[in-house]
């Protein structure tokens, strides 16, 4: 299949929803609810989520979507201001939306993983979000547990990131088979991205996640040091990281699990747009074992441990220093 409708329908959609969380973030004293995870949740995630599962379930109303938020709640009398000032970012992008068709928009997304399924994170990295930095609306489309179709909006990512005062907001595209691609968000033409080439780039950084209670940076800088990188991590909250990699701006991302975040799962939604524009520009993604993520036992990935994500070379040298990690005498990791 050439996925062409599935790819001009997410496109769309998480570009009006990048355009909603950016009218939100201008407009609004950030007022953040906290979910039973103890994550963070803005009244953007939600009207970005209902923009994006109106699209694809009008689209393609066969289609199973399983997604990070949830509209249970929102119609209880405390939450009526919250839903009308949802409701009217909403129809900023789609006048007919109602109240009642917003709710039903966010509750599409509780769909379950099955044979052909969308995965969609309205705002992957809300904290960054309500701080003024990255974040992306990530959609993906996943058929018998592999991805086909992946779009990151990222609102805050430089155009070119040699331009430190230039034009933000970057849409990443990658189909399966057909490559990966980059444009700026607000329009232009896309062009075709590959992540870094070889060892030959010691000089770009390691990407890893902002905040420290979703990842070891000890042991993260510990392995980007042993492979011969003479510069600072790179920090960047949700998975702008995966766009950053693909076209070539980092080596590889890396997600080693914290102490701090014993138990943690990581989420199909998370994960699955990036997967596969790293790898349609010629990376390579696992998890820290070498294992192939499973996006088919549930909105968990239970399987799996971790990120590895990087050009193919740079890859297998992570997992070669984790492994050696591993043996006795050296550091442990888990």
């Amino acid at each position: 299949m050439s996925y062409e409708k599935e790819k001009k329908v997410a496109l769309e959609a998480a570009v009006s929803a990048a355009r909603l969380c950016e009218q939100v973030r201008l407009e609004t004293a950030f007022e953040a609810l906290e979910k039973g995870d103890g994550t963070p949740v803005t009244l953007a995630d939600f009207g970005s989520q209902a923009v994006i599962c109106r699209a694809i379930g009008e689209a393609f109303p066969d289609d199973q979507i399983v997604a990070e938020e949830d509209g249970a709640g929102l119609d209880r009398p405390g939450m009526a201001e919250r839903l009308e000032k949802i409701t009217a970012y909403v129809q900023g992008v789609l006048p007919e939306a109602s109240e009642k068709s917003v709710i039903d928009w966010i509750n599409l997304g509780r769909g379950h993983v099955g044979p052909r399924f969308w995965a969609i994170d309205p705002i992957d990295g809300t904290k960054g979000f309500l701080r003024g930095d990255q974040y992306a609306v990530a959609v993906a489309l996943i058929e018998e547990g592999e991805v086909k179709l992946g779009v990151l909006a990222c609102p805050a990512l430089l155009v070119d990131p040699g331009e430190a005062n230039g034009e933000k907001g970057v849409l990443f595209v990658g189909v399966l088979g057909q490559g990966a691609a980059m444009s700026p968000l607000h329009g232009g033409s896309f062009k075709a991205i590959h992540v870094a080439e070889g060892s030959k780039s010691t000089n770009l950084p390691f990407v890893e996640s902002f905040e420290s209670a979703h990842s070891d940076h000890a042991q993260q800088k510990e392995v980007a040091e042993s492979l011969g990188s003479q510069v600072p991590l790179l920090r960047v909250d949700g998975q702008p990281k995966y766009g950053i990699v693909a076209r070539g701006e980092a080596l590889a991302y890396m997600r080693f699990p914290s102490s701090l975040s014993a138990g943690y799962a990581e989420k199909i939604w998370d994960h699955a747009a990036g997967k596969i524009i790293v790898e349609e520009a010629g990376g390579r993604v696992t998890d820290m074992h070498g294992h192939a993520l499973d996006f088919l036992q549930g909105p968990e990935m239970i399987e799996n441990q971790g990120i590895v994500a990087g050009n193919i070379w740079v890859h297998e040298k992570v997992l070669e220093t984790l492994k050696a990690m591993k043996q006795p005498g050296a550091r442990k990791i888990l």
